[in-house]
């Protein structure tokens, strides 16, 4: 690959994360979390605020000195930067943090698994698609829900998700919703991959909520003889969708911002996003008609609000955890860019520690702010 063609593709990725940022608040609002946001989640880290070296250390309270904290992350790479960041946070604390990448879940083990206490919290609820797992019942009786909490807001209406199709198909044929598909098998075998004649719909993991959702999707609509979600692991399912769009195929997929798939396959230019008449959840996005057609534009999702979820009694007993989960905000934008920094290759665990540190500097005062207050409640 040429200089300029790599520069070109950096370009376009970060194009397109603006653009995510964009539809992100067209669809939810302002959340009020752009005054306390980094310009960037990748500073130059030459200008960024120099690390503590240690002096005055002494004299800096550490609530969590002595308590070790089980960590786990969900199994999307789109979150692993928010886990990391939290992480570098407690520490700054004096807790002694678990390998979140070490303890990498679904939802579905993930939720029962924290009420059992075998994990104390993570980053990565998605709500109000995690809802059904807070409803699930344990040995006792009780239900998830009694003794985990969802809290903060980290990224509030963070999560746009939804369906999307090539858009050279879409507008030979047509298509404007999921409807166009799931009603007309003749359109629907033009997404067909594995000759059975449904459209394949590159899906979600087994165990993530949005596996259910489109199950319910397909199944409220009549749609089980013309489309199937093709479940297995995200990021080979995307891969092959954008191989499959560069050979010229049709494609038909889920996914969601914030992260780097729509730097790759951009609404508007290369996608549009699908509509659904009949959704299984019910929340009209204000995106712009070259994005999604169909206007008002039902994504079938709703736009999800990203929060810690933790166990009460680890709550309960750490009330410096307690205080700083309240308080910290990560803006969506900074989010998407650091997942095109490891789509470019930065993805090892050291980088998106280091992606994480480099954030926290960009971000000390107010981070700082976070910290004392969380000190404060011990």
């Amino acid at each position: 690959m040429t200089s300029s063609t790599s520069s070109g593709l950096r370009w376009r990725a970060i194009a397109g994360v603006i653009l995510a940022f964009a539809l992100l608040g067209a669809a939810c609002g302002d959340s009020g979390g752009d005054d306390t946001a980094a310009e960037t989640a990748a500073p130059d880290v030459t200008d960024a605020p120099p690390a503590d070296d240690g002096d005055g250390g002494d004299d800096m309270a550490m609530p969590g000195e002595g308590v070790s904290v089980s960590m786990a992350r969900a199994n999307w790479d789109t979150g692993y930067f928010q886990a990391a960041v939290y992480k570098a946070l407690l520490e700054e604390l004096g807790y002694t943090v678990s390998d979140p990448s070490q303890a990498e879940l679904g939802p579905a083990t993930f939720y029962p698994a924290l009420a059992e206490r075998e994990y104390d919290f993570w980053v990565n609820g998605w709500f109000p698609i995690h809802d059904e797992f807070l409803v699930g019942e344990l040995p006792d009786g009780s239900l998830v829900g009694d003794v985990v909490s969802k809290i903060g807001e980290e990224i509030p209406a963070g999560g746009l998700q939804g369906f999307m199709v090539d858009k050279a198909t879409a507008e030979a044929n047509g298509i404007t919703t999921l409807d166009d598909i799931g009603n007309d098998p003749a359109v629907a075998a033009l997404f067909d991959t594995d000759g059975n004649g449904k459209a394949d719909l590159a899906g979600c993991n087994d165990g993530w909520g949005c596996q259910v959702v489109i199950n319910d999707t397909i199944t409220q609509n009549g749609w089980e003889d013309t489309i199937e979600q093709k479940s297995g692991e995200y990021a080979a399912l995307w891969t092959d969708t954008v191989a499959r769009y560069e050979r010229g195929e049709p494609v038909l997929a889920y996914t969601w911002t914030p992260s780097a798939y729509i730097t790759q396959l951009v609404p508007g230019t290369d996608t549009v996003w699908l509509a659904v008449q009949n959704p299984v959840q019910v929340g009209a996005a204000a995106l712009p008609a070259d994005q999604c057609p169909s206007q008002p534009c039902e994504m079938g999702f709703v736009a999800a609000d990203i929060h810690v979820v933790a166990h009460n009694d680890f709550l309960s007993e750490n009330p410096s955890a307690k205080v700083l989960f309240e308080q910290v905000t990560i803006p969506v934008i900074d989010v998407a860019l650091q997942n095109v920094r490891m789509g470019e290759g930065e993805n090892t665990q050291p980088d998106i520690d280091r992606h994480a540190q480099e954030w926290i500097a960009a971000n000390q005062a107010t981070v700082d702010a976070w910290l004392d207050a969380a000190r404060a409640a011990s």
